[in-house]
């Protein structure tokens, strides 16, 4: 799981305010908005979080109504590059041929 091993490599004070907006996202889903979450195109969305001067982003998906599937996170420069953006689409596409194989809980956070 991309993602986990992401936050894994992150500072402490950014792995928590990042376990926090997964949080936000967990309770309010579709209804997370700026300054948290934001859109990105072609259903993709970004998890917004700050620490000092380091943009870090989660981007993430949504299976119906269901659930939200946080594809990977990465540090933000400027804009988040059209190839992030790929990536999560791609993962998009594995995701929905077959949910049940990667799928894993809120608690394995």
């Amino acid at each position: 799981m991309p993602v986990l091993d992401w936050l894994g490599k992150l500072p402490p004070k950014a792995r928590d305010k990042c376990r926090v907006r997964l949080e936000r996202l967990q309770e309010c889903g579709h209804e997370l908005r700026r300054p948290e979450a934001d859109y990105l195109r072609d259903g993709i969305y970004e998890l917004r979080v700050r620490v000092g001067t380091v943009n870090y982003r989660m981007l993430y998906f949504f299976y119906g109504r269901i659930a939200a599937v946080v594809s990977h996170g990465l540090v933000k420069e400027d804009t988040v590059p059209g190839l992030e953006i790929a990536l999560a689409r791609q993962r998009q596409t594995k995701f929905n041929t077959d949910p049940r194989r990667h799928t894993a809980g809120a608690t394995d956070l």
